[in-house]
């Protein structure tokens, strides 16, 4: 039976972005796949129902789900979702499993298939399907024009009838994705760019794209393209040559996040009293709760009248357009290559990216990571 895929309205408060957009969609009804969507769930994204053309627009979640053999998803789903789901059902979205250890439970009693998005390996063959990285230089992007609206400078140099006004000095914290996006945006917008990243391979990047990098002497390079937790003295030693590089800039973009796990403090409140008057923090790891000490996610503070602390929460949603389009990309990039010519779907658990990209299956726990979280508990 061809695949029947449902896309609903993203109901968490904040949430722009839709996991399907018309030119995705439109690939996988040539492909044989029969594709619903709730009535309006694209009109946060600004796609209107009358561009999903061939697809069809249900009013209510309860028939959309009634029928759905697959399920497209941004946000996870809500236990409400889940009880409206059949068992058997394929969803694929971000699933937050490190705090939704009850909606797992749920899962696994309806047996219900889970491709969890912040799973996808991160190596070459699935960098089409990696969502962490696609919404992340949306990320990136968004927060060095976040800092440059919320300065008290101009970014680039400029030259005046009232003399020569110097460019902004910008720090960017953490040389992911989301790094070198900020990287690649404060140079262009002219400021004088460095950035940090306790792994050194990052170096060569940082100065592919303008910026300086700064050099700690603390190397943590850690497995699958992440860092390592640092010890007690590398952090010392790293806060105190970042302390002076924090000190002199006008606007500090940190991005340093583990998926899963808390953000690593970096900017300590010391740091913050020695910054300049009018500096800006944007912390764009506050989803983990924030590279600063004072941040509070998802709020702004003016630390003291000196420093303005940013901590947005969902920064991607805030660019709904493209992040769809990139995020229904990565979805249509995973599946695709198990959609069989009659339109159904034919998951190969042994293919090294849906093995590490199932979260559970069968009733169970299927990823290493969390099925071990479970036993230990």
């Amino acid at each position: 039976m061809p695949i029947r895929l449902a896309v609903p309205n993203e109901i968490l408060s904040g949430e722009r972005r839709i996991a399907l957009e018309p030119g995705i969609a439109k690939r996988l009804i040539a492909m044989g796949v029969e594709v619903s969507m709730e009535k309006g769930a694209a009109l946060s994204a600004h796609f209107s129902d009358e561009a999903f053309e061939g697809v069809k627009i249900v009013d209510t979640p309860q028939e959309l789900y009634k029928n759905a053999s697959v399920i497209f998803k941004v946000q996870p789903p809500t236990m409400e979702e889940l009880d409206m789901m059949e068992p058997g059902t394929v969803v694929a979205g971000f699933m937050a499993p490190h705090k939704n250890e009850d909606l797992m439970h749920k899962m696994c009693e309806k047996n219900i298939t889970t491709l969890a998005m912040e799973l996808v390996p991160r190596i070459t063959r699935a960098q089409s399907m990696d969502a962490l990285s696609s919404q992340a230089s949306i990320a990136g992007y968004k927060g060095v024009l976040m800092g440059a609206d919320m300065a008290s400078v101009f970014f680039p140099m400029l030259t005046t009838a009232a003399g020569t006004i110097r460019p902004a000095r910008v720090l960017i914290i953490g040389v992911g994705v989301a790094g070198l996006q900020a990287i690649a945006t404060a140079k262009r917008l002219g400021a004088i760019v460095e950035a940090y990243d306790v792994r050194t391979a990052t170096r060569e990047q940082v100065e592919s794209l303008g910026g300086k990098f700064i050099d700690t002497g603390v190397s943590a390079d850690g497995e699958g393209g992440y860092a390592r937790e640092l010890t007690d003295e590398e952090k010392q030693q790293q806060q105190d040559v970042l302390a002076k590089h924090i000190a002199m800039s006008d606007v500090v973009i940190s991005t340093a996040a583990i998926p899963g796990k808390p953000s690593p403090k970096i900017i300590s409140k010391q740091m913050v009293e020695d910054m300049k008057v009018g500096a800006v923090i944007i912390d764009l790891a506050s989803e983990g709760g924030g590279n600063c000490e004072l941040t509070q996610p998802g709020e702004t503070v003016d630390f003291e009248s000196r420093v303005t602390i940013h901590g947005p929460l969902n920064v991607a949603s805030q660019t709904p357009v493209h992040a769809s389009e990139m995020y229904a990309r990565n979805l249509f990039n995973l599946l695709s290559p198990f959609i069989t010519e009659e339109g159904e779907l034919d998951l190969d658990m042994e293919d090294e990216v849906i093995a590490k990209t199932v979260l559970t299956c069968s009733g169970e726990v299927k990823s290493d990571r969390y099925r071990r979280e479970e036993v230990t508990k």
